[in-house]
């Protein structure tokens, strides 16, 4: 009624601008003057009017205000699942630096990095010239002391010589052989090998260096015997078992797979409070690689039917928490109600509500943060890619 008023007037004013082109400008200075004075006693009485009938009839003062645009959301009733998350890394049983164990000139590097290596590969070998001499020596030796046992061995048989002569004579050959297989002990130490099937990663050593006992020449991998360890703190101490299913996340691979607790430690590591973990993980996934970063979820608590709302959503007062929901109908005018409610446990930016809410309302979405308590609001239905409404709405 009163926008009716005021373009009543407004238009007044044009036409009497329009049609007295010759009038004078004190005299439409004068008209206009009026015009405002009449419009203020109008607005003067429309605004006694609305409140005297607010005080009949309630509804009419929110009908009468301007309404808040809003979107609403169903209250969502579902199975509320939570899980524990702790990162962890993949590690290779099969993940080794090979490193000599005798000194001595490396003469012959057979791998190179990225090759793809056997078990019992040769890898190296290292100079051992005078264990060899050594072997031949004795080799000769051996076969003179054999010659020695043969012939006294048949005489011993036609009962001729002493026995100590046959012992002796026989002791001589046992002690070379076992010389030279001491020997060929030791020069086996000078042969680097491959102690399983994998792909060398890394080589810290060149031809014509010397090698020593403990430090690195070679490393070696496998990817077939892969698994993620974690460290886990204290204070879910209970939560892991043996034998519990998890979810394991690789982010950099983008891969995600169901797994089951192989190991649990059973000592708190005093330095940073943790215990170990270990998961399996499959031996045919590609791009697994050692220390790649894993995620490991594990449900430890899971509520059917469970009444769930965006965790955003709630606020809080002096009372606690509470949420806005629209009650009343379309055609009556809508309303923003401050529901208080009782929170469980979130996860996922969705939180369970035990009490205050029973699963069938409309929470209030964008815009609730500019509502209050009664404030009349106008829901509407915001399109996919609308970002005009949306700013309105924020």
């Amino acid at each position: 009624m009163r926008s009716i008023l005021i373009v009543s007037l407004i238009s007044g004013i044009l036409l009497t601008a329009c049609g007295g082109n010759d009038s004078d400008l004190a005299q439409k200075k004068q008209e206009l003057k009026q015009y405002k004075q009449e419009l203020k006693a109008l607005e003067d009485q429309i605004s006694a009017l609305e409140k005297e009938i607010a005080k009949e009839d309630p509804t009419f003062a929110r009908q009468s205000q301007k309404a808040t645009l809003v979107t609403t959301i169903p209250v969502v009733s579902k199975t509320f699942e939570h899980f524990v998350e702790v990162r962890g890394s993949v590690t290779s049983r099969r993940n080794i630096t090979i490193s000599a164990e005798a000194p001595g000139m490396i003469n012959s590097l057979r791998a190179s990095e990225g090759e793809s290596v056997q078990k019992n590969q040769i890898l190296l070998t290292q100079n051992a010239e005078t264990i060899r001499r050594n072997i031949q020596e004795l080799q000769t030796s051996l076969e003179l002391a054999e010659t020695r046992f043969s012939r006294q061995k048949n005489l011993w048989d036609q009962n001729i010589g002493t026995e100590l002569q046959y012992l002796e004579s026989k002791n001589a050959v046992e002690s070379l052989k076992s010389r030279i297989a001491s020997l060929q002990a030791q020069l086996s130490n000078y042969i680097i090998r491959a102690p399983f099937s994998g792909t060398i990663d890394e080589v810290f050593v060149k031809e014509g260096e010397m090698a020593h006992p403990g430090l690195p020449m070679i490393r070696l991998v496998s990817l077939q015997d892969m698994y993620i360890e974690a460290d886990v703190s204290e204070a879910l101490l209970g939560e892991f078992e043996r034998g519990d299913s998890v979810v394991v996340s690789l982010p950099s691979i983008n891969k995600t797979l169901a797994s089951t607790i192989s190991s649990v430690g059973k000592v708190i590591n005093e330095n940073n409070r943790t215990f170990k973990i270990e998961v399996r993980l499959p031996n045919d996934m590609a791009l697994l690689r050692p220390n790649l970063l894993a995620v490991i979820r594990i449900k430890d608590f899971s509520q059917p039917n469970a009444v769930v709302v965006p965790t955003n959503l709630i606020l809080a007062d002096i009372k606690g928490d509470y949420v806005f929901i629209a009650e009343g109908k379309a055609e009556e005018g809508k309303i923003a109600v401050k529901k208080h409610v009782d929170r469980g446990m979130t996860y996922k930016n969705e939180t369970v509500i035990s009490q205050g809410l029973e699963g069938d309302e409309m929470i209030i979405d964008k815009g609730f943060r500019e509502v209050a308590e009664g404030v009349r609001i106008d829901v509407v239905d915001e399109e996919p890619g609308s970002t005009a409404m949306s700013s309105n709405l924020q």
